[in-house]
């Protein structure tokens, strides 16, 4: 490794370190967004096949019901995803002196 005039890179963390920050962030964020986004698929799912049975082509009618069905499951599903987030940033920052090494 080449020296540089940085002191703090003399300290990198290693590999399987940042892959498993990586993996673990993505981790988080796939778990966080999956509800909200199951129900905006079953909301679209459920007015698609309305509109197919019922031969109303509007595009628009869709975005209001998904929107507001997201909004609700973001309302029920809050106290749960700040429980994660807050969960994992505090065992990010409880871990951030053994990733300064």
């Amino acid at each position: 490794m080449a020296k540089t005039h940085f002191s703090f890179l003399n300290n990198l963390m290693d590999t399987q370190t940042v892959i498993t920050l990586g993996k673990d962030a993505i981790t988080v964020v796939l778990t966080l967004s999956a509800p909200l986004m199951a129900v905006g698929l079953l909301v679209g799912l459920v007015i698609g096949i309305f509109q197919t049975v019922t031969s109303v082509q509007e595009s628009t009618l869709a975005y209001i019901p998904k929107m507001v069905a997201v909004f609700l499951a973001f309302l029920v599903c809050m106290p749960w995803m700040i429980q994660v987030i807050v969960t994992y940033t505090a065992a990010l920052f409880g871990n951030l002196q053994n990733f300064a090494r």
